[in-house]
Order: structure tokens, then C-alpha cells, then sequence
């Protein structure tokens, strides 16, 4: 008879628990580390956007001075439409209005002049200045780099000496005024409100905040009253984005007509790029560095005061960029490119119509304000 001992069990069958139990804290560990990395990563993500937004982290934006007006118990109150300006708007309030340019209807501002509580208005236009503060008109003179008060307002004295940059200033006509920084900033009553005009968007500004008293003044004038409401819109207002896209307006027989023209340009590349011999590098007497040119073509115009030529070579820049990204020729009339362009970035058609055919600017700021709008109709066209 045979005899035999017992196999042992099989010790497989009971590893992978354990070796799981051994890896369960440190895999716990590492996900809780990857989801506080991304949490982090989002909170503290720049946040780009457009000149004076409230929400934007970009120099010029103005998410540093909202935060700092709402950590000092502030009620920031963000605004993108006038509707919205009269729904919170009521006596006792302060209304900022910033990035006038875009306020093209004399109807809105008929409203936002009827919207109660005091105004604090940021480098306006000449059409906000006309329907806001009639009785403003814009000085002579400019501000130094460097300004000092030189009046009684309290607001200005706390802040002491304020980096402007280039700044309008203004002057009026029969009204008592408080004029500080050389006219930079100017206050007056009116009506019972109190209207405070500053001819200087920058010091406001993420990237302007830390020069000289900059801060301060900004946190006294738009924190001088415990609810502020904040309008600085990039938009006109009543603007919708349109369905029909530009190939839509493309008639069905141009299509044959693009490949054959592929083709003819095929050919002609084909021709011409067969060369007989090597390329031969010639070198340049002189470099210079297109910011140099850029720059010296500015100052000869300023020099001259030049604005309308200054007005027509950026209107001619912005319309040789945008042209072939719309697809229409160099001679394309004014009336095609306006409608092509109002379409493609769903912007309203008097004001890309304006900016890109008006007439020429009649002060350096009407310039300044030329320049931006110019860059966000680009900016609408590429991005969309």
C-alpha cells in the first residue's frame, strides 16, 4: 500500500490581495495629488481679455483693481449693457464707464445719462463727452509724465504724485471745477450727481497699478461709494452673430472657376520654379530693425501733425490683413468690404464702416481711440 504526504495549498490565490491592500494608499495619494495640481492650475491660469475688462488678468485689464475694490467691501456690480446699468443703478451709486468707443448709439447714451447715481468716466470719446458732460472741453496742454495734484480734492491729495502716461486733459466753460493733476482730472455737480472725468485709462490698469500712487487714486475714485457699476463693453450693443457664413454668399459657379485659376497657378509655380544655377545670397548694405522704422514713421508724423496720413496708414495696414482672410481683392469697394467684414466678426456695420473709411481723427486721443478699435475688428475677423 502505498503511502504519501499532503501537497501544500497554492500561496497564488491569495497574493493579489495583499499586494493591492500594499499599492491602495499610495495610488489614493497620487490622485489626490493630480486633482489639487489641476484645481491649482485652473485657479491660477491668466485669464486674457480686452482693455478695462474686470475679469481680465492681461496688463490691461482690470482684475487686480476689482479685487482690491472688493476686498475693501466694495459691491462691484459688472455690467455689460446699458439695461444692465439701469437695473442696478440707483442714488447713492458710482457708474464707471470705461471703453467708450464703443458706445456708437446716441440713444444708449441718452439712457446712460438718465441713469441715476454719480459718473466716473475713463478717457472718453468726443461723442460720450458731448452727451455725458457738455459743458467739458478737451485743454490744450497735456500732463507730465509725472503729475502731482495741485488741488482740494481728497481723493487726489491721499494718492499724492500719479503716473498718467499721456493723457487728455479738459477745461470748462461756466461751471464751478475741481481741476486737479493739470486737468487730467476734473470734477463738478450737476444736477444733484457728481460727475468725475479722468483723461487716463492706464493708471487704472493691471500693468499700471504699482507706479507712484496709481493704486491709490484708482481705489479713491472708483471706491468712493459703496456700490460701483462697472460698464467697460467691447460690444455694440444690439449685435447678434449672423448664421450665413461668407461661403454661403458664394455663388455655385465660382467653384469651377477657383480650380481652374488652382490649376493655372499650379502651372505658373511649376514655370517659374525652375531655375537655371544655384540661388546666389546677396547681402544687405544696412539692416534696420522694423521697430525702428515703425518708430521713426510715428514721430515724423506727430512731429507734423499728421493724423489724417497717421489714420490712413493704419486704416491700409488693418485692410491689407484683413482683405485676403475674407477672400475679397485689393480693389473691393467700401461698401463690400464693410458688409464682409460686419458679417464675418458679427460687428454692427456704422461701426466697422466708420473706423475703416470715416474721416480722418481730429485730436491725437480720437487717434489712440482709432488704433484700438482697429486691432479689435481684426481681432474679431481672425478669431472668427
Amino acid at each position: 500500500m502505498a503511502t504519501g504526504t499532503a501537497a501544500p495549498p497554492e500561496p497564488a490565490t491569495v497574493t493579489t490581495p495583499r499586494r493591492w491592500r500594499s499599492w491602495r494608499w499610495p495610488v489614493l495619494t497620487l490622485v489626490v495629488l493630480a486633482v489639487i495640481a489641476v484645481f491649482s492650475a485652473y485657479l491660477t491660469a491668466p485669464r486674457p481679455g480686452f482693455g478695462m475688462d474686470p475679469e481680465s488678468t492681461d496688463p490691461d485689464g482690470a482684475h487686480a483693481l476689482v479685487t482690491l475694490l472688493r476686498d475693501n467691501g466694495v459691491e462691484v456690480v459688472v455690467a455689460d449693457t446699458i439695461a444692465d446699468v439701469e437695473k442696478a443703478a440707483r442714488p447713492g451709486t458710482l457708474i464707471l464707464v470705461a471703453e467708450s468707443q464703443f458706445l456708437t448709439d446716441d440713444a444708449l447714451l441718452d439712457r446712460l445719462a438718465r441713469a441715476p447715481g454719480d459718473l466716473l468716466l475713463v478717457e472718453p470719446t468726443a461723442r460720450t463727452r458731448e452727451a455725458l458732460t457738455p459743458d467739458l472741453r478737451k485743454g490744450s496742454a497735456s500732463a507730465s509724465f509725472d503729475s502731482t495734484p495741485n488741488c482740494n480734492l481728497r481723493e487726489a491729495n491721499r494718492a499724492g504724485s500719479v503716473r498718467f502716461g499721456p493723457s487728455d486733459t479738459y477745461e470748462a466753460k461756466g461751471r464751478v471745477v475741481t481741476r486737479c493733476y493739470d486737468g487730467v482730472l476734473i470734477r463738478y455737480r450737476d444736477g444733484g450727481r457728481s460727475i468725475t472725468v479722468v483723461g487716463s485709462t492706464d493708471f487704472m490698469t493691471n500693468g499700471g497699478l504699482l507706479h507712484a500712487g496709481n493704486a491709490a487714486l484708482a481705489m479713491n475714485l472708483a471706491g468712493d461709494r459703496p456700490r460701483l457699476i462697472w460698464y467697460a463693453s467691447h460690444r455694440i450693443e444690439g449685435e447678434t452673430s449672423s448664421p450665413t457664413s461668407i461661403y454661403d454668399l458664394i455663388p455655385g459657379n465660382v467653384t469651377w472657376i477657383i480650380w481652374q485659376l488652382s490649376i493655372v497657378v499650379l502651372l505658373v509655380a511649376l514655370w517659374k520654379g525652375r531655375r537655371i544655377g544655384p540661388l546666389v545670397a546677396e547681402e544687405l548694405p544696412v539692416v534696420v530693425r522694423a521697430s525702428e522704422t515703425v518708430e521713426g514713421r510715428g514721430r515724423l508724423y506727430r512731429s507734423r501733425r499728421a493724423r489724417d496720413r497717421a489714420a490712413d496708414a493704419l486704416r491700409t495696414a488693418t485692410l491689407q490683413r484683413l482683405l485676403p482672410r475674407l477672400g475679397l481683392g485689393a480693389g473691393a469697394p467700401a461698401p463690400v468690404v464693410v458688409t464682409t467684414v460686419a458679417q464675418r466678426s458679427g460687428a454692427d456695420a456704422e461701426f466697422v464702416g466708420y473706423h475703416l473709411f470715416g474721416p480722418p481723427p481730429a485730436t491725437d486721443n480720437d487717434l489712440l481711440q482709432l488704433a484700438r478699435a482697429l486691432d479689435e475688428i481684426e481681432r474679431q475677423v481672425t478669431h472668427s
